[in-house]
């Protein structure tokens, strides 16, 4: 199989279409049939199965997605290699994260580590939990950061810290004076701002509104993390976010917050991820390491 085929086959699994594959490659979906159709010859088996919303690999199909993409980091790799030989310290690092990491990545990471390199850019994405692993798994992105993330099979957290989940409220709120942490519940009747369904931080509230048989009430539903804050510092109501996202409004008395009692709130995490066993190019394993040291996201809370 030539490199050619493998890199037509592993866009084709990557997007599902082979349609949307070849406006990836821009390239004529008859030449990204034509290779896959070599490819299943020469194999002897169908690669791929039609499903109702797209493409799939088939078993057979899997194998030869994972040598495609283990030639790829390997190109990959080699390219990196051979630029450290001759000096160059350039390089690009894909990262996909949530919202809520934004500002200390910005702000704590990449900020001080672009002085550092120069040489080196990088390209950021938003997405929701399950498509930040979703991105890394695929090689659509180098690094993820995740809040309390489910295990995935191909990835591996390379950073993980305790990042308990707390009640985000105004100044003067009653509860703001204790000391104790609070469990959800005695917020249920309070307005509140929430992240949409999809979200890791909501779907962590609705697993103990279940457990414990009560509702917030939503007033504000938003996925913007600077909209919660504002929510909460104009005095309309409380949100639920990790202290990574509001250290600075913490830092300047703008809002207060108070640590959850619930089992499942306290004891979550930070996640930074890679795609488990692919040999990091230069650039990509060095802020690996930059931001393992200065996120506020990933300082393990005590």
């Amino acid at each position: 199989m030539n490199d050619r085929a493998l890199r037509y086959f592993l866009a084709v699994v990557r997007t599902g279409s082979v349609r949307r594959a070849a406006e990836v490659l821009n390239v004529a979906a008859s030449a990204v049939s034509r290779h896959i159709h070599e490819m299943e010859a020469e194999c002897g088996q169908p690669l791929l199965e039609r499903l109702p919303r797209g493409i799939a690999p088939t078993e057979a199909g899997r194998v030869v997605a994972e040598h495609a993409q283990r030639q790829a980091d390997e190109a990959a790799l080699l390219a990196d290699r051979l630029e450290r030989l001759r000096g160059v310290r350039q390089g690009t690092v894909r990262l996909c994260c949530g919202a809520g990491f934004l500002v200390d990545l910005l702000e704590n990471g990449l900020a001080s580590f672009a002085a550092a390199h120069p040489g080196i850019t990088y390209t950021v994405s938003l997405g929701t939990t399950a498509s930040i692993l979703g991105a890394v798994a695929l090689n659509e992105a180098d690094l993820g950061l995740a809040y309390n993330p489910p295990a995935h099979p191909d990835l591996h957290s390379v950073v993980v810290a305790r990042q308990p989940l707390l009640a985000v409220l105004p100044l003067g709120h009653p509860v703001a004076a204790g000391s104790q942490p609070i469990a959800l519940r005695a917020f249920a009747t309070e307005p509140a701002a929430l992240l949409p369904p999809d979200h890791g931080v909501r779907q962590l509230l609705g697993r103990v509104e279940a457990d414990g048989g009560f509702r917030l009430t939503p007033r504000l539903e938003t996925s913007s993390f600077e909209l919660q804050r504002r929510f909460v510092a104009v005095g309309m109501g409380v949100t639920f976010l990790p202290r990574f996202t509001i250290t600075a409004e913490l830092q300047a008395g703008l809002l207060a917050a108070q640590p959850l009692a619930d089992p499942i709130l306290s004891s979550a995490t930070a996640h930074l991820v890679v795609r488990t066993n692919r040999r990091l190019p230069e650039p990509v394993a060095r802020l690996t390491g930059w931001l393992a040291e200065r996120l506020v996201a990933f300082q393990t809370i005590p």
